[in-house]
């Protein structure tokens, strides 16, 4: 990232409008002094004597950093009350005058404001000695010289703070200006308080001249308690500043505002001009750099350290401190000086043992101020608070993206394209449209089946990367799930939809060679628009599914999205003879997903499902051809049919001493049926399956039917000994106090909940509250949709026993089912009376 210098906004050399008025003031008051003045200089001893005082009282400076610019606060009001007093007024104005030099001198103050400084002492005593003249003369040390004196030291006082405000005015601005009046109250206050103290020890001294031995003794006791309570005060503002900072990087941490905070807090805790955070690049983070800068409300992409500094202390990991008051190599002070930067301190910002980047702080505030040694320990401490913080950010972001994307193809996700569309359609666009394009990739099952999934994954990511170089640049390429990608852009119309679409697909329709075979890569696309086809995300996403799976049998394979393809009724009815006869011939098949213990990844049992590959249609959603069944009356063949496959593997399971439970899904219907019952006793005494080892999953919906009809067919079925479990729990309107009415032995927490619980704490907070009071009742939990290791690693922190989902394994036939757990179990960690335990369970 290319640096530059950030300009001032107004030249220092500004400051001569005001300190020339000054100069003309103090010449013309002065002349007028040594003309009417008598006398005009006082006694030299005397003259020296206060000179040594004033300086004396102006070392100790009380700073006030306003903006870019320190503020002292001086005891040399109350000298100057006693000079008032004591010496003739040119000597008072010399005194003061030399004084303010000497002290001056000492601080190395750039040339501008050194001379404005000098000038202005010489303007404010002239000036006031010019008013005390005009008054009557003092006698005694009475009321009257107190009103004198103060009036007198109040025009010096006054002169000075409008010089000040009108130099700081003319540099900074009147924002700057105005600042500093706000903040005059405590300064004048602070004069008057000077005055006083002047009047006090002037009258000690007219009545006593040895009391000076004793304000002498107290002074030097003041000058101690002040200073330890300086250190003091500064503890605790530096406590304070601190606590505040990492308030504010914990609530700014998830909102993106967690540089501004830290860089402007930095910046103000550690009394600098600029504050700067860099962050190299890494991974997909690409280089970060950006300051904060006194009197600027916003960041800047910019920095005034140098370069080599800021990569000496990543390349080295350790602090890079450079100073008049840190010292520093000779070639890093003259790397400073070249870019005209007074001060600064580089530390490292560490995540474990990495370096991640650095933090930084330039120039102290002020300039006779700088960074010393007891500077460094505060901004460690910050340093490690901060690095802490944007790491935590980091991971939130992670999380956040991988909530939103596909870890395979790294698309987005389907719940991206969701959020996306919802957008997209709530801003109508005069003569266009939201197009939605679906690509369905055909064949991929084959590939699974024949090369293995790996071979699968190879041709989604090649399919995702044709994709999306293929489309424009302004079209959202994602990954609905499983083999679809979704294209959604604005387009001029639903022709031009269909254009880019048939596109597309021939641009992305190639050779992929696969040792030692080639395969053909060929997509049904499917086509719908917003307003045309739907007014939501879901509804589109939804209909252009229905046409991709149209689109199948087209020619060209592109279609657009018609009403006549959302008739679910006339698509069963379609599918009615046609279920019959697959149930005849068997073409209805049995898949198994394995179900898992959480904490040692045991193999315990399988879900037994039921899945049709239509001749024409191809796959036949189970929640369709279950419906068909259910109003033809083939619901109790299909039934029985997924019941005899798993009672029949389980019995062979035990007999390979591998004993294992299945649990078959059960229709609302079913429950009904008052033999279903008896015809479970006696499936399971003719193939001698224990009653434990057969579970019926019924869903949610099909025990709350607003009825009791469902619970006796419940108690026999449990008093047969089986295993009752309540199916997608939390989808539908059953609480966990009626669990306890229910005769279920587990509860399977619905995959929705499990999958978002990741990234919503809303989830998280359900599936916890599911599995801590189903505990309580006695139930087992299950959880479904067990899709990735973060979620593997919730369910178990919060206690859930069992799981299942693609994680482990997506359902297989029996043949694929025994190949994969042949691959999967440790051969000694099987034994007569053990439960398998997965190797590597991905």
């Amino acid at each position: 990232m290319a640096e530059r210098r950030p300009r001032s906004r107004r030249s220092i050399e500004n400051a001569w409008l005001v300190t020339g008025p000054l100069a003309l003031i103090a010449v013309f008051c002065s002349s007028v002094l040594a003309l009417v003045a008598r006398p005009v200089v006082g006694e030299w001893l005397t003259t020296l004597g206060m000179l040594a005082v004033m300086v004396a009282a102006a070392m100790p400076t009380i700073n006030i950093v306003v903006r870019r610019q320190a503020l002292g606060l001086l005891l040399a009001e109350i000298p100057l009350v006693v000079a008032f007093y004591l010496l003739p007024p040119l000597s008072v104005v010399l005194a003061y005058t030399v004084a303010t030099l000497i002290v001056q001198i000492r601080r190395k103050l750039a040339p501008v404001k050194f001379w404005f400084n000098i000038v202005l002492a010489a303007a404010g005593t002239s000036l006031a000695e010019t008013v005390l003249l005009a008054l009557p003369e003092p006698d005694g040390v009475g009321p009257a010289t107190w009103g004198t004196l103060f009036l007198a030291t109040s025009v010096h006082t006054l002169v000075t703070q409008a010089a000040v405000v009108a130099v700081i005015a003319v540099v900074q601005g009147w924002q700057a200006g105005r600042q500093l009046i706000r903040s005059s109250p405590p300064i004048l206050l602070a004069g008057i308080i000077n005055v006083v103290i002047g009047l006090l020890i002037l009258i000690t001294l007219v009545t006593n001249p040895w009391s000076i031995v004793l304000l002498a003794a107290f002074a030097l006791a003041l000058v101690l308690v002040y200073r330890s309570y300086t250190q003091f005060l500064r503890q605790h503002r530096t406590l304070a500043d601190l606590y505040q900072l990492t308030r504010a990087m914990t609530e700014s941490g998830h909102d993106g505002t967690l540089v501004d905070a830290l860089l402007g807090r930095v910046r103000g805790l550690m009394q600098a001009e600029y504050a700067t955070l860099w962050l190299p690049a890494q991974g997909r983070h690409p280089e970060f750099l950006l300051t904060a800068r006194e009197d600027d409300t916003g960041l800047l992409d910019v920095a005034v350290t140098p370069a080599e500094l800021r990569e000496r202390a990543l390349r080295e990991a350790r602090m890079v401190a450079v100073g008049a008051r840190l010292r520093g190599e000779p070639d890093l002070r003259a790397c400073l000086r070249a870019e005209r930067v007074k001060d600064v301190i580089i530390l490292p910002l560490r995540s474990g043992q990495v370096v991640i980047g650095t933090l930084e702080v330039a120039n102290r505030l002020g300039d006779p101020n700088h960074f010393t040694a007891d500077d460094i320990p505060v901004f460690e401490t910050v340093a490690a608070h901060a690095a802490v913080a944007l790491e935590n950010s980091r991971l939130v972001d992670r999380l956040r993206h991988d909530a939103y994307h596909d870890a395979l193809t790294k698309l987005p996700n389907r719940r991206r394209i969701t959020a996306a569309l919802d957008e997209a359609v709530k801003i109508r666009a005069p003569g266009e449209v939201v197009a939605v394009l679906l690509f369905d990739v055909d064949g991929l099952r084959q590939v699974n089946e024949t090369l293995g999934h790996a071979a699968g994954d190879k041709v989604l990511a090649e399919v995702a990367d044709r994709l999306r170089s293929c489309a424009p640049s302004a079209a959202l390429v994602g990954r609905a799930g499983g083999d679809e990608f979704v294209v959604t852009l604005r387009l001029e119309n639903v022709e031009a939809a269909v254009e880019l679409a048939g596109t597309l697909r021939e641009q992305i329709r190639d050779e992929m060679v696969f040792d030692p075979l080639t395969l053909d890569v060929d997509t049904a696309v499917g086509v719908a628009v917003h307003p045309d086809h739907g007014s939501d995300a879901a509804t589109l996403l939804q209909r252009v599914d229905l046409a991709a799976m149209a689109a199948k049998s087209v020619p060209g394979n592109v279609q657009v999205f018609s009403p006549a393809l959302e008739s679910p009724s006339l698509h069963r009815l379609g599918l009615a003879g046609d279920l019959r006869r697959a149930l005849d011939e068997g073409e209805v098949q049995v898949y198994f997903q394995p179900k898992v213990t959480l904490r040692d990844r045991r193999l315990v049992g399988v879900e037994c499902l039921a899945r049709w590959e239509h001749q024409t249609h191809g796959a036949v959603a189970p929640e369709d051809f279950v419906a068909v069944a259910e109003h033809t009356g083939q619901l109790g063949r299909l039934t029985e049919l997924v019941l005899r496959e798993g009672l029949r593997r389980s019995r062979d399971w035990s007999h390979a001493e591998q004993p294992l439970a299945v649990s078959v899904n059960l229709a609302a219907r079913t429950l009904t049926d008052r033999d279903f019952p008896e015809r479970v006793r006696e499936l399971l005494t003719e193939y001698g399956v224990p009653p434990h080892r057969l579970t019926f999953e019924i869903r949610e919906s099909g025990v709350l039917d607003g009825t009791d009809r469902p619970i006796p067919t419940l108690r026999r079925l449990r008093d047969l000994g089986v295993r009752l479990s309540l199916d997608d729990f939390g989808t539908g309107a059953t609480s966990l106090a009626y669990l306890r009415r229910l005769p279920v032995h587990e509860v399977k927490v619905d995959r929705a909940f499990v999958q978002g619980m990741a990234t919503d704490p809303g989830d998280l907070a359900i599936v916890n509250a599911v599995v801590t009071l189903s505990q309580q009742f006695g139930l087992t939990v299950v959880a479904e949709g067990v899709e990735s290791e973060l979620t593997l690693e919730l369910l178990q922190d919060i206690g859930c026993e069992i799981g299942q989902g693609f994680l482990f394994s997506r359902p297989l036939p029996y043949e694929r089912l025994a190949a994969w757990f042949s691959a999967q179990a440790e051969p000694d960690a099987v034994g007569i009376l053990d439960l398998p335990r997965l190797r590597a369970v991905t």
